[in-house]
């Protein structure tokens, strides 16, 4: 074997181990970059998901609270206790809204505020800090659950979940709401 026949099989060699490396390195890399994605993602849907399940909680509370207040349904539960609950709750909810602040898209962060400040409202009103009927009352609790279905869109879309929550497929529902009362 000639000089120039050893160069070449030398370099094909070694251009065989570049090649092998640099695919090995990009392979390599794009592993890192999908599981840094996904793990960001699980960390997003925990968040979301723990910062709507403590909103909900919230309504909950403050609608327990609001009807306790009004006379529409008594609590076994002083309501000191009720408020007390109700503040432990918002505590909760601030601190799950901090995660949204940390890791959601611009979107998502946006619908969060939104959601918040719907369910403050709730809120003001189940502790007397705002006034108003009760119609007016039931138009804040679906201003909150109109956020809470956008801030499932915005996150839906962050997260890249295909389909929607909202639209002609998902009509707008409304309260559940009792049966009026029947006196006498």
């Amino acid at each position: 074997m000639g000089t120039g026949e050893q160069i070449v099989t030398v370099a094909a060699v070694l251009l065989g181990a570049l090649t092998t490396h640099l695919t090995n390195h990009l392979t390599e890399r794009g592993k890192v970059k999908y599981e840094l994605l996904t793990r960001w993602d699980n960390r997003k849907l925990d968040a979301y998901s723990q910062f709507v399940d403590r909103v909900r909680t919230g309504i909950f509370l403050a609608v327990r609270l609001y009807e306790h207040r009004e006379g529409l349904r008594l609590s076994d539960i002083p309501e000191t206790e009720l408020v007390a609950d109700l503040a432990e709750a918002e505590r909760f909810q601030g601190r799950s809204f901090e995660q949204i602040m940390l890791l959601g898209g611009d979107d998502v962060v946006e619908a969060a505020h939104e959601l918040h400040a719907a369910v403050r409202e709730v809120d003001w009103q189940a502790n007397g800090k705002v006034t108003g009927t009760l119609e007016e009352w039931r138009e804040r609790n679906r201003v909150a659950f109109r956020a809470i279905n956008a801030f499932h869109e915005s996150a839906r879309a962050d997260l890249g979940v295909q389909g929607r929550v909202t639209g002609e497929q998902h009509p707008e529902r409304d309260l559940l709401l009792p049966a009026p009362r029947r006196d006498g």
